[in-house]
């Protein structure tokens, strides 16, 4: 893999997020992913997914994103699947964010089961109105399924951006550490969710979001037939 890469020791399974500055998430990514995740899934490991310092993932590749709307909505499905995937993963998920996280990577923080950030000037947060894209379906239940209604309103609304602290409120994050910190309190987190029954996990994992996944299934399918 070019642009993912996975390193599994001790039941966790490490997937790092490494394309361009801005980590944009683009077809090839998404690929890479989930050919990380079956590694992952068949080594039935714990998932620390992060990026590069400074940054988790910037959203979508603008180049496709700007081919046109059958090009932008084939891209957007895509991602979807990809996190409707992360929501029904078998085993925990635990995202590190490094830094920013804009758009789809803020939909990865959604998605995920635990999720740590880092102190500093970073923003986090779902800038789609912002720069001229209404707000796709599945994106609405990712967010008003993890986040509070005061900034869910505020977010998909306003496309409010927030810092590592303030996100914690808002539902993207659930921890903030310092930056050096990071990877040490993900790896802890991992390992401490590495001593669950995974059957139990995955169990009612599914049987609390099962009208959450329903919902994305339907928003998935009208999205693909509709424009951004």
């Amino acid at each position: 893999m070019e642009l993912v890469s996975i390193e599994i020791n001790n039941k966790i399974a490490k997937i790092t997020l490494n394309n361009g500055k801005v980590n944009a998430i683009s077809h090839q990514v998404i690929d890479e992913l989930n050919e990380a995740l079956d590694q992952a899934e068949a080594a039935k490991a714990v998932v620390i997914l992060t990026g590069q310092p400074g940054i988790l993932s910037g959203g979508y590749d603008l180049k496709t994103m700007q081919k046109g709307m059958n090009f932008a909505m084939a891209l957007v499905t895509e991602g979807s699947k990809l996190t409707r995937r992360l929501l029904s993963f078998p085993f925990p998920i635990v995202t590190a964010c490094a830094g920013h996280a804009v758009a789809k990577g803020a939909f990865l923080l959604l998605c995920s089961d635990y999720r740590i950030g880092v102190q500093g000037a970073y923003k986090i947060g779902l800038n789609e109105v912002a720069i001229g894209m209404t707000m796709h379906y599945a994106g609405i239940e990712m967010a008003r399924n993890r986040m509070p209604a005061a900034y869910f309103s505020r977010s998909l609304f306003n496309a409010e951006m927030f810092d590592p602290e303030t996100a914690v409120l808002a539902g993207f994050l659930d921890k903030v550490v310092e930056e050096g910190q990071l990877m040490a309190e993900a790896e802890k987190v991992a390992t401490q969710l590495s001593t669950l029954n995974m059957k139990a996990h995955h169990g009612t994992k599914l049987k609390a979001r099962e009208a959450y996944l329903a919902a994305m299934d339907k928003a998935i399918e009208v999205d693909a037939q509709g424009s951004l």
